[in-house]
């Protein structure tokens, strides 16, 4: 017979080959090779057993494998063809689109489209022979599809056939998206007896769904038998094969299994004799578990009260995935819990329960292998079983094995990657499995989830097909082990070429009709205008015209069938360049400030790469670099014509060779670096150079330290010098700083810089010690500061003295005094100097030897009647202040003044002390010569032993140690000079606490309140009653409490009681020193009524509180200084409370501003601000209420302030 292959191309005009056994196929009369656009045939004619091999064919870097069965006549076919297909590499630019292998026999027409459901051809039965392949298809519209459907598989009713993907079973998708149809295939391999039975196809998109049943017959194989083989071609198959649609692995499932309960009822309704028929019919794999449970089911099936819906026999989650088991119950509000192997589970976050109305449901997050267990939903004494299966996902291969071709005793290495780590795979040789040997031929290795097979020395025995095998998958690769040898006559060899010149690469082998591919650094070669590829006989050449620094590479020439690689080098030849702007010019000038890093960038380009040469003077720096793209290299050779060390290795001057640059660095210039720096570029092809020149520029040099002069209060004069190198750049200016001697804290004094160079710094503080220092700056920075300057102090000479006055004067006596200077200043006060010119005179003669450091000073042995100036000076560590000076000259001669007392103004009223306390009574007088002082009371001489008196001459003093009652009384001083005199009046009283109140007595006792009188105390204390302080204590705890303070009158009410409770009462005095030191107490308790007593108020008549307005305490006559404040006080009573007038010599004071009026508890008082002699007159006070009226008046005399003329104005100002 004649077998057609056929295939087609996504382009037309791409090369296909084809090979029969490894080895290319050349056309002749047995193969027929046709092309025709994108569609490729090969016909092999005369069909025998020995094309019975595996046939590939290539298009670009894809690589489609499949085999040619022939049998011989009478020999039934197992399966009409098997394809086997993969990639050799990743997906070309032109894809094999379709296959065809065409017998001789009359095509048979393709079967029709199925016009319902979804199905466009539904899988049919099949037959196969035990150990054969057969494959079922189902084919899908997916023209009016969104998203792609899903398809799952079924044998029987309930088995879900994604899980049983591996060594037998392989499901496959693919999507034609010409005709926009979903192909799904399901591949049974090496069919046993077992695989017979009803399958199903089911396919489900989001609204609609559709199955189709099909049945599977298996033979046995036949032991002999005449087929005619030519019988078995009489029809055509067409096997399409869609590149984009096959996977380069086992499809993994994307079905769910599903898991139905008919299996369970057939088990439940079986006799046990039937068990072992069903499993092996339904392939149940674990006939005793399933026993136990259907057992443990049975137990179940009474009736349950307590559940509307159990829990189903059995569930089935793939593993990862989540499942909820539910239950009904009858009660709403029935707790339940749920039992993991006899275990109750706890909420967690793999575990969630939920109660929906009758509804518990129970979440299992993240199913892993131990949650495969027995579940129980307890309600009361009630319980539900199920048993929860975890399914284990196939374990597939992610990366197939890869075609190899070696040459005999070479080393061959397999490779693939599965889906999971250490997983455990099956290798086979041509159908038979390979283990270790003795001889350890095959090593198998496994690292993560690749699994190697590895053979150390190969063989012309070990060519073949090798095949990896998974539970979820097969993956099959060919090695082809080569005996025959090219010789290579002449190799390729390295050219070394310069610019725009021809390179040409040339190699002979033995073999003319060998072809071969040309690869620049790994990659094929595509010739164009410029790239020429020529093949005359055994000899191959490459051409390349204008050779460019980019066609610098590896060539290599890989012969086509033999594990040859021809490998050369084209080396490109450039001349060094320096690539600067100023070439040819002057020396390029380079400033760059001290410190700096200095990074001289410089482009050179030259192939091979050009030595760098770097001098400066005589001394030669030079780096031989070989250029690796994007490296840096800081090594470089040192040559020197002289001695002295200019460059180091590892130094802060060194060069970086880059691709197409070098990089001078010198790291912190410094002033030596400046000069002319020459760069040289040598190589084989010539030589360049370039002059740089360094300018290193700096701040300038400190200047010298500043010196100090004119020093003042707060400022002085500061000079300085230049600095003696301004750093390559003129001196712009100059910053001046200044701190304390002690501190280190600098405060700069100048924000703008300073031209010249002197300065006069200010606002500085009297007495510190200062240091100063100056910086120099120029365009480039600040200098580093100066040495400081030699410490100093701002000083000055005190102000003059203040108040200079002549104190007192006698016939032979000045008596002077002062005030210390208003500013003293940091230099202290050394003393007073005191000096005194004669009228007429200009000679000034100092008062006192030396330096006097009181403010005070009596000059003596003057003449009577001099006039005499006086004037002051303080000194210190500066100098002498200026002058005070008495402006009118004094005359030595004794002055006659008139007595006088100053008495001060607490003295104008009565002065009150309490016993005991110090009373010290100073009153300042005038008057000359010293007068006599004399002392009475009430009219008689005081006793010295009871009371102090100390006289000086300008005031006298009244002292007692410790006041008692009888010190209280009116004090007289009288001051006298020969005829003239003048005296005071003092009022001292002195107070003691007052005694206790008499007469108290309980008066009445009614409901909660109790009445008590009392008159007041004998002894007031010589001061008046200000109230009385009324106090209760329970007879039980005798614990006293103050019901009322400050209460003025000598009877009261006390009230809330407590009820069947006896209590006392007492009552304290007070005046202005306190209370009294005891208590009148009443002798006998007043006794509380419980409730219950009836008790008959007597019946009072109405009292008639009302009274006329009655002053209490009358208005005093008062004599006061003009110019301060006054009061008016009285006292008044009157129910209903009197309204107030005031008036001033009958004249109503309600609308002057001059007057205040206050009203508290009865005392009225009329304020005066700042009276002057006007405000004197007869002033009234008039109370009126509904009950009549009542007044009162006294008079008010205002004295006017008088200065004696006969008063030494010092002493008047003084007393102002």
């Amino acid at each position: 017979n004649t077998a057609v292959f056929e295939a087609e191309t996504e382009k037309s005009g791409i090369k296909v080959k084809w090979q029969r056994a490894g080895t290319e196929i050349t056309e002749s009369e047995k193969y027929v090779i046709k092309t025709e656009g994108n569609k490729h045939s090969l016909t092999i004619n005369n069909v025998g057993k020995e094309d019975d091999v595996t046939y590939a064919v290539i298009a670009g870097s894809s690589k489609v494998k499949f085999e040619l069965k022939v049998k011989e006549p009478g020999t039934a076919f197992s399966e009409q063809f098997r394809f086997h297909h993969y990639f050799q590499s990743h997906m070309p630019p032109s894809r094999i689109k379709s296959m065809e292998i065409i017998s001789s026999a009359e095509t048979q027409p393709e079967p029709p489209l199925d016009p319902i459901g979804l199905f466009v051809a539904r899988p049919q039965d099949g037959e196969v022979t035990v150990g054969g392949n057969i494959t079922f298809t189902a084919k899908v519209a997916g023209e009016s599809l969104l998203k792609k459907p899903s398809v799952k598989w079924f044998k029987g009713k309930w088995m879900d056939l994604a899980s049983k993907v591996g060594q037998h079973l392989q499901l496959h998708d693919s999507y034609d998206r010409n005709t926009k149809v979903y192909t799904f295939e399901m591949e049974i391999i090496e069919a046993n007896m077992t695989f017979a039975g009803g399958y199903r196809c089911e396919v489900s998109t989001k609204d609609k769904f559709d199955s189709s049943s099909f049945n599977l017959t298996v033979n046995e194989a036949p032991v002999s038998g005449d087929l005619d083989i030519r019988a078995a071609f009489r029809h055509q198959v067409h096997i399409p094969v869609e590149f984009t649609a096959f996977p380069d692995k086992t499809s993994e499932g994307k079905s769910e299994s599903q898991s139905d309960v008919d299996v369970w009822d057939i088990l439940r309704k079986a006799p046990p004799t039937e068990y072992e028929k069903i499993a092996f019919q339904y392939g149940i794999t674990d006939l005793r578990g399933m026993l136990k449970r259907l057992k443990r089911i049975k137990k179940e099936e009474k009736k349950s009260t307590a559940f509307l819906k159990k829990l189903d026999p059995a569930y089935q989650v793939d593993k990862g995935q989540k499942i909820k088991l539910m239950v009904e119950v009858a009660n709403p509000d029935a707790d339940v819990k749920w039992l993991k192997n006899g275990q109750e589970i706890q909420v967690s976050g793999r575990y969630i329960f939920e109660s929906v109305g009758n509804k518990r449901i129970l979440t299992i997050n993240h199913c892993s292998l131990a949650d495969d267990a027995a579940y129980e939903c307890v309600v009361g004494d009630e319980k539900s079983f199920t048993e929860l299966f975890v399914k284990e996902p196939p374990i597939l291969i992610t990366h197939p094995l890869e075609d190899q071709m070696v040459m005999v005793g070479e080393r061959v290495e397999f490779e693939c990657e599965v889906s999971e780590e250490g997983a455990t795979v099956k290798w086979e040789k041509d159908g038979i499995e390979l283990t270790r040997e003795e001889t350890f031929k095959y090593r198998f290795k496994k690292d993560g989830k690749k699994q190697y097979l590895i053979i150390n020395e190969s063989t012309k025995e070990d060519s073949g097909h090798y095949t990896v095998k998974t539970n979820g998958g097969v993956s099959v690769a060919e090695l082809i082990v080569q005996e025959k040898k090219l010789e290579v006559y002449q190799s390729i060899a390295d050219l070394t070429v310069k610019a725009r010149d021809q390179a040409v690469f040339k190699c002979e082998v033995s073999d003319e009709n060998v072809k071969g591919i040309w690869l620049k650094n790994g990659k094929e070669v595509i010739p164009d205008e410029r790239i020429k590829i020529s093949h005359i006989g055994r000899i191959h050449k490459l051409t390349i015209e204008d050779v460019t620094p980019e066609d610098e590479a590896d060539y290599s020439f890989i012969p086509q069938g033999f594990a040859y690689n021809l490998s050369a080098k084209l080396q490109f030849l450039e001349p060094p360049k320096i690539h600067l702007d100023c070439l040819g010019q002057s020396p390029d000038t380079i400033v760059v400030v001290a410190g700096n890093k200095l990074r001289l960038d410089v482009p050179v380009s030259g192939d091979p790469t050009p030595t760098v040469i770097w001098q400066k003077v005589n001394k030669v720096m030079s780096y031989t670099h070989q250029a690796v793209p994007g490296t840096t290299c800081n090594d470089f050779i040192l040559h020197f014509h002289c001695p002295q060390l200019l460059f180091e290795s590892e130094g802060r001057v060194r060069v970086e060779m880059h691709e197409d640059h070098c990089v001078f660095i010198i790291e912190g210039a410094e002033k030596e670096d400046e000069g002319v720096y020459r760069v040289i570029l040598k190589n084989p092809v010539g030589e360049d150079k370039a002059d740089i020149t360094v300018k290193v520029i700096d701040v300038p040099d400190p200047p010298e330290a500043p010196t100090i002069s004119n020093i003042g209060e707060d400022y002085c004069t500061v000079h300085w010098q230049p600095p003696k190198y301004d750093g390559g750049q003129p001196v712009l200016g100059y910053i001046l700083e200044r701190k304390k001697k002690k501190s280190y804290r600098w405060m700069r004094l100048n924000f703008d810089l300073l031209k010249e160079l002197t300065y006069e710094a200010k606002r500085m503080i009297e007495g510190v010690v200062y240091e100063m220092r100056i910086y120099a700056v120029n365009s480039i920075g600040m200098s580093r500061p100066s040495p400081a300057s030699q410490p100093f102090m701002p000083i000055a000479p005190p102000s003059e003295p203040t108040h200079f006055t002549v104190e007192d004067v006698s016939d032979s006596t000045v008596s002077l005094k002062w005030r210390p200077p208003e500013r003293i200043g940091a230099g202290g006060l050394d003393g007073y100097m005191l000096e005194y010119c004669k009228d007429g005179s200009t000679e000034w003669i100092p008062a006192l030897p030396g330096l006097t450091e009181r403010t005070s000073a009596l000059i003596k042995d003057l003449v009577t009647g001099d006039k005499l100036y006086f004037r002051i000076k303080a000194v210190n560590l500066a100098g002498e202040s200026g002058a005070a000076t008495i402006k009118e000259p004094v005359t030595v001669q004794e002055i006659l003044q008139r007595p006088k007392f100053w008495l001060p103004r607490h003295l104008r009223q009565t002065l009150v002390k309490k016993v005991g306390e110090t009373v010290n009574i100073v009153i300042p007088f005038q008057g000359k010569p010293r007068p006599k002082i004399t002392w009475l009371k009430d009219g008689q001489t005081l006793d010295s032993k009871d009371v102090g008196i100390r006289n000086s001459s300008t005031d006298t003093i009244l002292f007692i140690r410790k006041a008692e009652l009888h010190h209280s009384g009116a004090y007289e001083v009288t001051l006298q000079i020969e005829n003239m005199s003048d005296k005071v009046a003092i009022t001292i009283q002195i107070i003691d606490k007052p005694g206790p109140p008499q007469n108290i007595k309980l008066v009445d006792v009614w409901g909660f309140n109790a009445a008590l009188e009392w008159t007041p105390p004998q002894d007031d204390g010589n001061a008046q009653i200000l109230g009385y302080t009324v106090q209760k204590a329970d007879k039980k705890t005798m614990e006293w409490y103050t019901v009322f303070d400050h209460y003025r009158r000598t009877n009261c009410i006390v009230s809330d009681l407590i009820m069947g409770n006896e209590y006392f009462f007492r009552v304290f005095s007070e005046n202005l020193c306190g209370l009294s030191e005891t208590a009148a107490t009443t002798k006998n308790p007043a006794y509380i009524q419980k409730t219950g007593t009836t008790y008959k108020p007597p019946c009072y008549k109405e009292h008639d509180f009302s009274e006329a307005p009655k002053f209490t305490h009358p208005l005093v006559n008062r004599s006061v200084i003009a110019g301060y404040n006054t009061t008016l006080s009285c006292a008044v009573r009157g129910i209903p409370k009197p309204k107030i007038f005031w008036f001033k010599n009958k004249m109503d004071l309600s609308g002057d501003a001059k007057y205040r009026m206050f009203s508290k508890q009865g005392v009225l008082t009329l304020e005066i601000r700042k009276p002057s002699p006007f405000d004197g007159g007869i002033y009234t006070c008039k109370a009126v209420n509904e009950c009549g009226e009542a007044e009162i008046e006294c008079r008010l005399d205002v004295r006017g302030k008088q200065l004696n003329p006969m008063d030494n104005p010092n002493t008047a100002m003084r007393r102002e």
